[in-house]
C-alpha cells in the first residue's frame, strides 16, 4: 500500500511541473497570437509606437469574473528591450498578473485582450518595482492609432481589443503585479522581474515566437 501511494504520489510531483509549465507556454502563445494582431491594420499598436517602447504588456483573453469564482483570468507577459538605456533588442519575458476587479467596466461579455507599451524610465521602475496602480504610481492614457501617431507624454500607452476590433482604452485604477508562480513555472526557481530584464536569462523557446515578432518590427528604440 505504502509503495502505491509513494508511486502515485512521484507521478503526481513530476505531471504538476509539466502541466504548469504548459500553461505558461499557452499563455505566451496567445500573448504572440495578440500581438501580431494589433500590429496589424492601421487602427492597432502603430510601429511609430511600438519604436518608443522600452517594454510591452500583453494581456490576452481577460475575461469578467463572477464574485467568489477563481480562474486564470488577467494573466500576460511582460517583455522589455535590453541594455542600460533599454534601446537594444528584446530580452526575456516576465510573466505579469493584471487586477480584473478594478477592470469591470472596461470587461464586456467576451474576453477583451490587453497590450500596454511602456515609454519611459518611470513607467519601467514603476512597474518591475512590484504592484503597481496605473493613474498613481505610473501616468497612463489610451493608446493612439493611426500611422501618424504620436504618444502624449504619459509612461504607460494603453490598447484593448474586443470583437476582433482594437482601440486605445484607458487603463487607470488598474493593478499589475509580477505573477511569481508562473515565473518560478518557465524559469524553474523563484526570480524577480528586474532580475528577468536586467540579467542574462536567455529567452524560453517558448517565448521566441513573441520576442522574435517585436524584433523584427522594431529592433531598436528610436
Amino acid at each position: 500500500m505504502m509503495t502505491k501511494l509513494a508511486t502515485v504520489g512521484l507521478c503526481l510531483a513530476v505531471a504538476f511541473p509539466v502541466l504548469a509549465q504548459k500553461k505558461e507556454d499557452e499563455r505566451l502563445a496567445n500573448s504572440a497570437a495578440v500581438m501580431k494582431e494589433i500590429l496589424q491594420g492601421d487602427k492597432g499598436l502603430p510601429v511609430s509606437i511600438l519604436d518608443q517602447a522600452m517594454c510591452v504588456l500583453v494581456f490576452p483573453s481577460v475575461k469578467k469574473v463572477a464574485v467568489g469564482i477563481g480562474g486564470s483570468y488577467g494573466r500576460g507577459a511582460l517583455v522589455c528591450r535590453k541594455g542600460a538605456k533599454m534601446n537594444d533588442a528584446w530580452g526575456a519575458p516576465v510573466m505579469y498578473a493584471l487586477d480584473q476587479g478594478s477592470l469591470g467596466v472596461q470587461l464586456g461579455s467576451t474576453a477583451t485582450d490587453f497590450v500596454l507599451v511602456v515609454t519611459d524610465d518611470k513607467g519601467v521602475d514603476a512597474i518591475l518595482n512590484g504592484k503597481t496602480k496605473l493613474g498613481a504610481d505610473a501616468a497612463a492614457a489610451a493608446g493612439p492609432t493611426g500611422a501618424q501617431a504620436v504618444s502624449h507624454g504619459a509612461s504607460v500607452l494603453t490598447y484593448s481589443r474586443s470583437k476582433g476590433l482594437f482601440a486605445g482604452v484607458s487603463l487607470e485604477g488598474a493593478s499589475l503585479d509580477t505573477d511569481k508562480d508562473a515565473n518560478k513555472n518557465l524559469y524553474g526557481k523563484e526570480m524577480g522581474a528586474k532580475e528577468i530584464v536586467t540579467g542574462t536569462q536567455p529567452v524560453v523557446p517558448a517565448a521566441e515566437p513573441l520576442v522574435g515578432l517585436l524584433e523584427r518590427t522594431s529592433p531598436t528604440r528610436k
